[in-house]
């Protein structure tokens, strides 16, 4: 079974990012990230693979992961044409360790965190409730989308029917060290990118020349090298245009673009909107 490895890009100064998107924009393969995920269908249906289960998914079907546990959406050929949904809400893996969560009042929160490692399928009317306050959720910024993160997990604890999906996660030698690898051309992309990424570099860092390594890179997080890194430009640009007063030009540059039509042509691709309309919904 191939895996691919994908990097969730939450916006800086937040914990976890919530959003609806269409499940046709999910990584078709099977893939991991290192963020747990509370997945919720709005609509469609399809096959479901989470660690080692492979079952069936519909609308309403609710389901938490833990971090690195391997998972795919899989839409069946008939509903390509229909757009089915689903509310994605991905969170940061040491969110559990930080001192917040260090209370009393939290410790049934992080043992539900802790128990995600194998994926749980919840069920029962209290789900409906639930679907309400992520709705509102993905809608939410600030100090009030942290509560309603809250609301959403004391109602998780409420939740008396679930299951779990998987086995005790195990995953083999390769897949541990193909995520090691890719992780550490993440963070090299990460540190390097206002001054510059090179090719020759990264490649450097998993021993391969650079053909070899954009053949496995694309091979093992579904997208090519160039792509990733235009991604992470672009996500740099999008939290200028929140947290900063610069203009689109200056983000531009500074996001290590040289052209003004590329930049706003690529971030439309990629956000949905132009950088102006971005940062609009930020005002």
């Amino acid at each position: 079974m191939e895996y691919v490895f994908e990097k969730i890009q939450v916006p800086n100064k937040h914990s976890f990012i919530s959003r609806e998107i269409q499940l046709a924009e999910r990584l078709p393969k099977i893939h991991s990230h290192k963020n747990f995920e509370l997945n919720y269908i709005v609509s469609g249906s399809g096959r479901r693979i989470v660690g080692d289960n492979i079952s069936s998914f519909e609308r309403g079907d609710l389901v938490l992961l833990g971090p690195e546990v391997p998972h795919s959406w899989e839409i069946l050929e008939c509903q390509k044409n229909t757009l089915p949904s689903c509310i994605t809400t991905h969170f940061y893996e040491n969110i559990i360790s930080s001192d917040f969560f260090n209370i009393p009042e939290l410790e049934d929160v992080e043992n539900l965190l802790k128990r995600a490692n194998r994926g749980i399928s919840f069920k029962g009317s209290k789900i409906k409730r639930i679907r309400a306050k992520l709705e509102r959720l993905a809608k939410l910024e600030g100090l009030e989308s942290y509560i309603e993160l809250l609301n959403v997990f004391n109602d998780l604890l409420q939740v008396e029917t679930f299951e779990y999906l998987a086995s005790a996660i195990d995953l083999p030698e390769k897949f541990t060290k193909d995520l090691d690898r890719i992780n550490n051309v993440y963070e090299y992309v990460f540190l390097n990118i206002e001054e510059g990424v090179k090719l020759e570099d990264v490649a450097d860092l998993l021993h391969m020349a650079p053909g070899s390594f954009c053949r496995y890179f694309k091979k093992k997080t579904n997208r090519t090298f160039t792509q990733y890194v235009k991604g992470v430009r672009i996500g740099i640009a999008a939290k200028m245009l929140i947290e900063t007063e610069k203009s689109i030009t200056q983000i531009c540059y500074d996001s290590g673009y040289n052209n003004l039509a590329n930049f706003n042509h690529y971030f439309k691709s990629l956000m949905n909107k132009t950088p102006s309309e971005y940062r609009k919904n930020f005002r």
